[in-house]
């Protein structure tokens, strides 16, 4: 399920992995907001398998992908429409989260300059479909840009969570530190960040 964030409360699920799905989400939403646009599209669902790449499958690669790297091209066309009438309704021509914007939750293992944590563990997949939105995230940015939409790829740190912490490593970063980190940094970007890779604190992560 990707997240549909604005100052409402949750109103609609989807999964990403179906197109109907999401369809149905966003009219949903569209229907809740009653007219008013959509400010801020999280795109938050995830999912890892710990293959190496000798144990690798066609399976594994293209249900990964699919919630990783396609879920979120489809939201992004989804709600767009919504994207667009909230940044249409924003007063000035600046980017930002409080006018319209879609945060794509990547992942530091997704940078291809640096292969973060490789000998913790491989998981091919995983990386593969983050590098790739990565690069989704980036052409959102340049495609949406003319519409008043801000586009980022956001990693939130490796979080003490069910996936996140699978094994017996536990992960340096709470829930809650992680939360509060990304709420800062979505607080604060703009214009100038559109099209970034950036962390929970702001930092700027290499491709």
């Amino acid at each position: 399920m990707s997240s549909i964030g604005s100052d409402l409360p949750c109103v609609a699920s989807a999964e990403v992995a179906d197109p109907s799905s999401i369809k149905a989400a966003a009219a949903k939403v569209g229907e809740h907001l009653g007219g008013s646009g959509l400010n801020l599209l999280i795109n938050n669902a995830g999912i890892a398998r710990p293959k190496s790449l000798d144990n690798e499958t066609l399976e594994s690669m293209s249900e990964v992908y699919t919630t990783n790297t396609i879920g979120p091209m489809l939201m992004g066309q989804a709600f767009l429409p919504l994207l667009k009438k909230a940044a249409q309704e924003s007063p000035g021509s600046g980017l930002s989260c409080s006018k319209a914007a879609v945060i794509n939750m990547s992942s530091y293992a997704g940078s291809i300059e640096d292969m973060y944590v490789w000998d913790f563990g491989q998981v091919v997949s995983y990386r593969c479909s983050k590098a790739a939105l990565n690069m989704l995230s980036k052409c959102q940015s340049l495609a949406y840009k003319e519409h008043g939409i801000l586009c980022i790829a956001l990693h939130p740190g490796w979080v003490q969570t069910d996936m996140g912490g699978a094994g017996s490593f536990k992960p340096p970063l709470t829930v809650d530190d992680s939360v509060q980190g990304m709420l800062k940094v979505l607080s604060s970007i703009s214009e100038k960040e559109t099209g970034s890779f950036l962390d929970w604190e702001g930092k700027v992560i290499p491709w």
